[in-house]
């Protein structure tokens, strides 16, 4: 068997590199960083398997993709990009990849989280500007910080969290325990967090679960923090609270339409703290994304795990 990296680029094909053992199944590197979808049959003729970093691949584009048999998404925000079970009907099977980025993740929320607290962002272009703007930040030692959603992300944000001193809740869908976190109902994490960080990972149950009704029961002066996916929050409640003062202020990676389009409302609120889907991007984050993807491959192809 053999695939294609299709989006690979300059800097995800000099990590590639780094990983791929000799033995891997043959994988072809599309230099390119971003590919349209009406060039992806034309490039995935021939392939059994893709390596998929951000490309949309819609189903009637993958329809015309007839010798495709896996894609392998560097990531958990596949939905964000295709269809599954729609590409399940096609003979396509999704493959996704977790755990690789935990801890960049987890620390990129508790960095967004600081900024917020002390708006960073805000100062920090003020004084670009010749201004000299001084802000009166929120203190996060003794504060309380809830995870909507508890996976490894969600694990090393609270291992973070409470070593800087914060009381950490949590909500999950399905019933868990970890050290140092209190497990309780969404709205007890609601009414009572100070910081609400997002971790739940996005499907047809979860988009918008952050929405209007469920913002406005949020602590007043609360700080929402998002590395998961932008859909998971209604994007109109949130500005909407922002504007209002409900919340203090959103630090976001993730949004509804990436990248985030010139002049869009978020760019203009100073409430709000702006990073480009970046929290996963490390090193030793994308070297493992990376190694984990070629594993995908070889037991897909039939070749025995590496050593």
């Amino acid at each position: 068997m053999k695939g294609m990296f299709i989006d690979a680029g300059t800097e995800l094909a000099d990590v590639f590199h780094q990983v791929v053992l000799p033995d891997d199944p043959a994988v072809a590197l599309n230099p390119a960083g971003d590919v349209a979808a009406e060039e992806i049959p034309a490039l995935l003729a021939g392939m059994d398997f893709v390596l998929n970093d951000h490309t949309q691949m819609p189903t009637a584009t993958m329809r015309q993709c007839a010798d495709l048999k896996h894609v392998i998404f560097l990531g958990t925000g596949a939905r964000s990009y295709m269809n599954p079970e729609e590409l399940a009907e096609l003979g396509i099977t999704v493959h996704i990849i977790k755990g690789y980025g935990d801890t960049a993740v987890g620390e990129h929320a508790i960095a967004l989280m600081w900024a917020a607290a002390r708006d960073i962002a805000v100062m920090e272009r003020g004084v670009r500007a010749g201004g000299w703007p001084r802000s009166e930040g929120m203190q996060l030692t003794g504060k309380t910080i809830g995870l909507l959603g508890f996976g490894g992300i969600a694990a090393e944000v609270a291992r973070i969290a409470h070593g800087s001193g914060m009381r950490v809740l949590a909500w999950n869908r399905t019933p868990k325990t970890a050290p140092n976190v209190t497990f309780v109902d969404l709205d007890t994490l609601l009414a009572e967090s100070q910081v609400l960080s997002v971790h739940l990972l996005l499907n047809d149950e979860t988009k918008g679960f952050l929405s209007a009704e469920r913002i406005a029961r949020m602590r007043p002066g609360a700080l929402l923090v998002n590395t998961a996916r932008g859909a998971v929050i209604d994007e109109a409640a949130m500005i909407a609270a922002l504007r209002s003062g409900h919340l203090r202020h959103a630090a976001l990676d993730v949004f509804d339409v990436e990248p985030l389009p010139t002049g869009h409302v978020l760019t203009t609120l100073e409430t709000v703290t702006l990073t480009a889907h970046s929290a996963f991007r490390t090193p030793e984050a994308s070297e493992t994304l990376l190694r984990r993807a070629l594993d995908i491959a070889r037991r897909v192809s039939g070749i025995a795990p590496a050593a």
